[in-house]
């Protein structure tokens, strides 16, 4: 089990306690063991570890799994590349960004149709950065890397990913479900965080 290799930014060190605290259900953990795997694999081959978390709009779950797949590879100072991109091109949801924020991520932001959002996990660490894209934009230098798919519509309407070695479906419920509901924040967070905590499940498994 991986220990703790970065000092996280407070208000997030706290959501990372919580998210980890959570309890993940048998049937989930044998949908990360494919994904653990391709990363632990690439460790033991002493080569870089790509993931392209994509869904259709890479605007919610996606974005909130780039994030939180960085984040923990960071936590646990395992050099991974965390990616995410879609179908098509939206923008990353402000309501995933406001949940980003209340997890105790540092925002920041330029571009107004389709910004680019800079997201710090730690003081020390370079940020993230976050915008809606199609899957094979050049930032996601997609050559050898695992397509990580986190809904069922971009996995099953993408039968072909070029680059990819390795396509892992890990899907999650849209939290779109709840807009403009009084359980927004709620659900955004939960989605979030169930996100969270599997990351940092399949992270605290790898063996550097």
């Amino acid at each position: 089990m991986q220990t703790q290799n970065i000092e996280m930014l407070p208000n997030l060190q706290s959501t990372i306690e919580k998210a980890r605290a959570l309890t993940i259900s048998p049937e989930r953990i044998a949908v990360l063991k494919s994904l653990i795997e391709y990363i632990q694999t690439k460790i033991d081959q002493e080569k870089p570890v790509h993931l392209n978390f994509i869904c259709t709009h890479n605007s919610r779950r996606s974005q909130f799994s780039q994030i939180w797949a960085q984040t923990a590879a960071d936590y646990f100072g395992i050099p991974a590349h965390c990616y995410s991109g879609g179908v098509e091109v939206t923008a990353f949801n402000e309501r995933a960004v406001a949940s980003i924020k209340r997890s105790g991520f540092e925002v920041s932001s330029k571009g107004e149709d389709n910004p680019t959002y800079f997201i710090l996990n730690s003081k020390s660490g370079a940020p993230i950065s976050a915008f809606s894209k199609l899957f094979d934009d050049p930032i996601n230098k997609a050559d050898q890397f695992a397509a990580v798919m986190t809904c069922s519509h971009a996995d099953e309407n993408c039968p072909f990913i070029p680059g990819t070695e390795k396509r892992i479906p890990v899907r999650y419920d849209d939290p779109k479900a709840f807009d403009g509901t009084t359980e927004e924040a709620a659900r955004y967070d939960e989605r979030s965080m169930q996100i969270a905590s599997e990351m940092f499940y399949v992270f605290s498994q790898i063996k550097k």
